[in-house]
């Protein structure tokens, strides 16, 4: 085969066939197609698309070019969670340990933050000593021992995702949807988890700004990932403001663990309880959604997730103190306000404006490789359907070590519309896909 003519038969828009994705996907992880020419095939199926049939052979071939988490070891139910990515999004730091108080085995790789998005693996590891850096086989053996783990994605699982995703972010290619499902589930299926909830996200923070849009990459995904032999669920979920109150990575933290002793805002444990309910309900334990929802909530108010997310941070190295007292958390070295030019409710507020500004303060990154400021990010303390007062605090920005703070003060003021009349309540669950 030649390469030049596979860039040809996708730009004139015919079908390629399983051998010939494989030799693709495995020759460029091999170093021997250039990048060049895999960015023109990467453009090509962003204007041509590809059928059902190519997303499957090339997200098959992509899990397939390197290792796998084996989890066949590991005894118990193994179930898996992906979110498409968002502001404030921290599910994963509540829904691994509710999970695992559940009786679940949940060996999670998640990643950094890209663009205004944040990244599981940041957050986690703004808990001093937080270590997850994991091989396959530390992974496998803690989740035999307390059946949870929150580890990076490592070099040699699914690598031609690595490959492809650092070309197509250059390239003008992120937002194509075989691309994206082939990103998304490589991972996933190399990840050894036998059910998966996926968290689709849609509206102004979200990849996918519409729910038509939002929807047909939940189905796309389930539908492609169940051709894989493992079984898929989709929840799309609102993402018009940030999840919670805060966007920053020890801020998140803090967050996180409000909601699993019982407390915290309102919309992340819902969405958090409404994607837990999902992988309850595909599991087949439970077939009445609102007894799955009712178990959680028992797990949740009665500290049993707690007790999880504890020995789950202690496993990887983390400093007990820092999660029983959140104050001893890494903390900004300044806090300023960003207080209402008016009075009035809050209409509207944008999710990616406060992502933005949470990376301009030092939660994210500019450049590739860089570090971010655990302590830096948004505190919001108006959310949509909030009645404020001029001069009144909308939020607190914290300042990291390179932050900065006028760039983000003015993101921040600008993410909030307020009006006269309050807004209609919007819903968090949007669709669902089965």
């Amino acid at each position: 085969m030649r390469m030049v003519d596979l860039i040809e038969k996708k730009r004139d828009g015919l079908v390629l066939t399983e051998p010939e994705i494989r030799w693709m996907i495995e020759r460029y992880v091999a170093g021997e197609i250039p990048d060049y020419q895999m960015s023109a095939f990467l453009m090509a199926v962003y204007f041509r698309g590809m059928t059902e049939e190519e997303m499957v052979a090339f997200t098959a071939a992509m899990a397939e070019s390197g290792a796998r988490v084996d989890l066949s070891e590991v005894p118990g139910v193994k179930v898996d969670k992906h979110s498409t990515g968002g502001v404030g999004d921290t599910v994963t730091l509540v829904l691994v340990p509710l999970m695992g108080a559940a009786g679940y085995v949940v060996a999670k790789l998640s990643g950094r933050a890209l663009g205004h998005t944040g990244g599981t693996i940041d957050k986690f590891e703004s808990i001093p000593g937080v270590r997850t850096d994991l091989s396959p086989r530390e992974i496998i053996d803690q989740a035999k021992r307390i059946g949870v783990v929150i580890a990076e994605h490592t070099q040699d699982v699914a690598p031609a995702d690595k490959l492809l995703y650092e070309l197509r972010d250059v390239t003008g290619t992120v937002p194509s949807l075989p691309l994206i499902v082939g990103s998304v589930l490589s991972k996933k299926i190399a990840g050894g988890a036998d059910l998966i909830v996926l968290d689709v996200k849609c509206g102004d923070g979200a990849f996918m700004h519409t729910l038509d849009e939002a929807r047909e990459l939940a189905e796309a995904l389930v539908r492609v990932g169940n051709k894989l032999g493992k079984r898929f669920s989709a929840l799309v979920t609102a993402m018009d403001q940030p999840l919670g109150r805060m966007a920053g990575n020890a801020l998140e933290v803090k967050q996180a663990i409000e909601v699993l002793r019982g407390r915290g805002p309102e919309d992340l444990r819902e969405v958090t309880l409404a994607l837990g309910t999902e992988l309850l309900l595909l599991a087949g334990e439970e077939r009445d959604e609102a007894a799955a929802r009712e178990r959680l909530e028992r797990l949740l108010d009665g500290g049993a997730a707690w007790g999880k997310f504890v020995e789950l941070v202690a496993a990887q190295g983390g400093d007990i103190r820092c999660v029983e007292d959140p104050g001893k958390l890494p903390r900004a070295r300044e806090v300023v306000e960003v207080r209402a030019p008016r009075s009035g409710y809050v209409r509207r507020l944008s999710a990616r404006a406060i992502g933005v500004a949470a990376g301009l303060l030092g939660a994210g990154r500019e450049v590739k490789g860089q570090d971010v400021d655990p302590a830096a990010g948004v505190e919001l303390l108006a959310k949509v359907g909030d009645a404020v007062e001029e001069g009144g605090p909308l939020a607190r920005l914290h300042l990291g070590g390179r932050a900065r703070p006028e760039e983000a003060r003015r993101l921040v003021a600008e993410a909030f519309e307020i009006g006269d009349d309050p807004p209609e309540r919007g819903k968090l669950v949007l669709a669902r896909v089965r």
